[in-house]
């Protein structure tokens, strides 16, 4: 029997190359190239589909049931994965190391078993003592979830068979589990593919949810082949700093309910905990408002959100002016700058700019364009905007503010947390209660907000 050809799979992308070379042609890492056993090529399989079983064709017309959820108690979570758990489903958690991921998911499990359903939180990266220490330190050591510490798929895949199925498994992480049919170290990428697949195959065929847990880069994507995320029905990202007391659950894909969901917890010494109104979560103290602050009414999934955007425009130090954003794109204020400059000619462009949404949240919508603008206007003519005034809007190359989506909502949001004015683009409805001033243009912005002085 021939030796099959050599296969060399980059450990950044999952991409094959029959032979070794220093760089990744597909995303560009560098001595990521490591050689694999070729585990798609099966002897003896079939070249075509003949033999096997017909299936069922069904109509696109017709009615089907809504799966059935289990709540895991924690509302903010059951937000994010659509009202809840899906049996038989799979949902990969990725977030940085220490940001509270075992700890949200030992809370779920605990929640779930306490409606007697069996919850099984198995962990490769620690031992069963250190769990149960996390569990005593955040008052849960009276959970009935069962716990195990090992990475061996085998071993794992045969206690699950041996007795009844459980309602949820946690995988504690993915990368740490090993597949004797592989020949490849343990967080690889044929390891992570095919104890994933195996994982997966299992909760669908016996009606378990599973969770896995996923390490993520240094750019905050979850470590290993992109596969792994197309193969499972939801992936949630768990964001937030160390330093800060508030993490964000935010779904960049579910199959079972919309994406972009977040939720929002504060990190406690008992654990984490639902915060039950962010948008005063990310507001700042009315009474303490200076130049430069403006808020933004958005839109997180199906949440209305405001949230403070703050600005701090000064006199360049050196020849080149600096740029530093956290929480907004980079590009998206280089090209706010260069509207507010070659539209309204108030050179900005050429002072040291800094853009920082207040609460630790990432804004990702165009809506927050005219936001940015007053935060950036109020502080470089030292503006002090009222503190019930909000912002949405989009700013088109050409200086006029374009129409967003979901723009009642973002209004009845504002209005509920006590805000009475709205800077918004043209054509938005006023709900009652409510003042809304259209906004043509950045121009007309700059001269709305010199009345405040």
């Amino acid at each position: 029997m021939a030796r099959p050809a050599p296969r060399f799979v980059c450990q950044s992308c999952g991409a094959a190359y029959p032979k070794w070379s220093g760089r990744c042609e597909s995303c560009g890492s560098w001595n990521s190239l490591t050689e694999e056993a070729d585990t798609t090529a099966i002897p003896g399989a079939k070249a075509s589909g003949r033999g096997g079983r017909v299936i069922e064709l069904a109509p696109v017309k017709g009615d089907s049931p809504a799966p059935p959820r289990m709540l895991t108690g924690i509302a903010e979570f059951d937000r994010v994965c659509g009202g809840g758990l899906v049996a038989g489903s799979a949902l990969l958690v990725g977030g940085d190391p220490g940001i509270g991921k075992s700890t949200l998911l030992l809370q779920a499990m605990t929640a779930i078993a306490k409606t007697g359903k069996t919850a099984v939180y198995i962990s490769g990266e620690e031992g069963i003592d250190q769990t149960r220490l996390r569990a005593r330190r955040l008052g849960l050591e009276e959970s009935q979830v069962k716990l195990a510490a090992e990475t061996s798929l085998r071993d794992i895949l045969s206690t699950l068979d041996a007795g009844t199925p459980p309602a949820t498994l946690v995988v504690d992480s993915i990368q740490t589990l090993w597949s004797d049919a592989i020949e490849a170290a343990p967080g690889t990428v044929s390891q992570v593919r095919a104890c994933a697949q195996e994982l997966i195959r299992f909760a669908k065929r016996k009606g378990t949810a599973l969770i896995l847990i996923g390490h993520v880069t240094k750019d905050g994507q979850i470590a290993g082949p992109r596969v792994v995320e197309h193969m499972v029905d939801a992936v949630l990202y768990f964001e937030g700093e160390r330093g800060h007391q508030f993490r964000i659950l935010r779904a960049v894909k579910n199959r079972f309910g919309p994406t972009d969901e977040i939720g929002v917890f504060e990190m406690r010494e008992e654990g984490l905990s639902e915060v039950a109104n962010p948008s005063a979560l990310f507001l700042g103290p009315k009474e303490a408002r200076a130049s430069g602050a403006a808020v933004f009414a958005g839109i997180e999934g199906t949440r209305p959100l405001l949230v403070e955007i703050q600005a701090l425009v000064a006199d360049a130090s050196y020849g080149a002016p600096r740029r530093a954003v956290v929480g907004w794109d980079a590009a998206r204020l280089a090209m706010v700058l260069a509207v507010l400059d070659s539209r309204a000619e108030i050179g900005i462009s050429t002072q040291d700019v800094y853009l920082n949404v207040a609460g630790g949240l990432r804004i990702g919508e165009p809506a927050a364009d005219l936001a940015a603008a007053g935060a950036l206007v109020s502080s470089h003519f030292g503006v002090v905007v009222p503190p019930d005034v909000v912002f949405f809007g989009e700013i088109s190359l050409s200086g006029t503010v374009r129409p967003v989506g979901q723009a009642d909502a973002r209004l009845k949001e504002a209005q509920k947390l006590g805000f009475k004015r709205a800077f918004v683009p043209p054509g938005v409805s006023p709900p009652k209660g409510l003042e809304v001033t259209p906004v043509p243009t950045v121009a007309a912005l700059i001269a709305l907000l010199k009345t405040f002085r």
